[in-house]
């Protein structure tokens, strides 16, 4: 694991922020990182109860948190692993489902060129859809990440993961059905609650140029539908979409 304390940049100089932006600390990423914690809390502790109706023992339910950290693809696991699905069948069906985050990575990795390659790989191993969300919020009202305020954050929400994944197993037995909890529509609230507050920070010929983006990648999604399966037809449609933005921002 890299070091959160090492500096960054030329000189031994740690990251300082400008008049006007928070810190680049660790304790603000994981400050930062707080508001999401309810939906880490309420979809890890799901999982955790859905991996040990799966048969899976709770330290299975913990190292899939460790390796793989990544709700969608975790559960998706459970639901192959119960079909009886071979473990060739499983891996792939979770690499395809998680290449979102290299298109996520793509994004901030800019950002973090002044880092070294090791730290570099860390950022992108721990990045999330919600800290994704939270660094992408700060980046539309600082125009700057700093490498501390990152490691604080993944971190925190690392760590928080693992844990409500391990409880969610050990109280398997007591809630045999999450969902009548409502727990996974936290994840749901969280990400609304990260795009209203993204909105927020942006001009009006931003707002009008992603929804212009949005509108190609529902239309993208909606013909490739047809030709792929689904969870292809989401990733190439964003990968289109994403290409179409980036050339009209140029």
């Amino acid at each position: 694991m890299y070091n959160s304390d090492t500096f960054a940049e030329k000189g031994g100089n740690n990251v300082q922020q400008t008049t006007g932006t928070t810190e680049d600390t660790f304790i603000q990423g994981v400050r930062d990182c707080i508001p999401t914690l309810l939906g880490y809390i309420s979809i890890g502790v799901a999982f955790g109860v859905v991996g040990v109706a799966s048969n899976l023992h709770i330290f299975e339910i913990f190292l899939l948190s460790v390796l793989v950290y990544a709700g969608s693809a975790q559960f998706i696991f459970c639901g192959l692993y119960v079909a009886g699905a071979p473990m060739s069948a499983i891996i792939v069906t979770v690499f395809i489902v998680n290449l979102r985050h290299f298109l996520m990575s793509l994004t901030i990795a800019p950002h973090f060129v002044r880092y070294s390659a090791l730290r570099n790989i860390g950022f992108g191993t721990l990045l999330t859809d919600e800290t994704f969300g939270v660094a992408v919020t700060k980046l539309a009202t600082e125009k700057r990440l700093g490498g501390n305020w990152m490691d604080g954050l993944n971190s925190t929400a690392y760590i928080v993961w693992i844990v409500s994944c391990t409880v969610g197993g050990m109280l398997g037995a007591f809630l045999p059905d999450a969902q009548q909890f409502g727990l996974d529509f936290a994840l749901i609230a969280m990400f609304a609650a990260l795009l209203v507050l993204n909105m927020q920070a942006l001009q009006k010929t931003k707002i009008m140029h992603y929804l212009q983006v949005v509108g190609i990648v529902c239309i993208c999604m909606y013909g490739l539908m047809y030709i792929v399966p689904g969870h292809v037809a989401v990733l190439l449609s964003t990968f289109i979409g994403a290409t179409i933005g980036v050339w009209r921002e140029t």
